[in-house]
């Protein structure tokens, strides 16, 4: 629906047409900022639910209206986690994508090696941290 400079009776309403488009202008900017967020979960371990849980987590983002971000299930597609070097350079690469991210989401109640170096960047950084329960319960720590 576009904003008519003209009211309903057809007279010219340059005070009406002016704030509707401010109205509209806001809804559309608010409708194309998406904030990045940092999704921070278990990998070892099961890996096949880890890697759905973080799936799962991701769509919660997206759905709470941000980009998720989450290397530990993007990396592992081209990187070997038992290979401490490439381990090593996957967390590095995670770090600094961590940096660009709004804040860092933080899900289920295991914390573990990987996440603990996340969460300390994140906080070296005064990034801010939420957490969540595995079924997307925001919890104070």
């Amino acid at each position: 629906m576009r904003t008519n400079k003209f009211n309903s009776e057809g007279y010219y309403d340059p005070t009406a047409y002016g704030a509707l488009a401010a109205i509209e202008r806001e809804a559309k900017s608010k409708k194309a900022f998406r904030p990045v967020v940092y999704i921070c979960s278990p990998l070892s371990g099961d890996y096949e639910k880890n890697t759905e849980n973080a799936r799962r987590y991701c769509r919660f983002a997206v759905d709470k209206g941000c980009i998720p971000i989450a290397p530990h299930i993007f990396f592992p597609q081209f990187m070997s986690d038992t290979k401490a070097e490439e381990r090593n350079l996957a967390l590095f690469m995670g770090t600094v994508l961590l940096s660009k991210c709004v804040e860092l989401w933080v899900f289920g109640k295991t914390i573990s090696e990987g996440m603990k170096i996340e969460i300390t960047k994140a906080k070296k950084k005064n990034q801010p941290i939420r957490y969540f329960t595995e079924e997307f319960k925001e919890v104070s720590v």
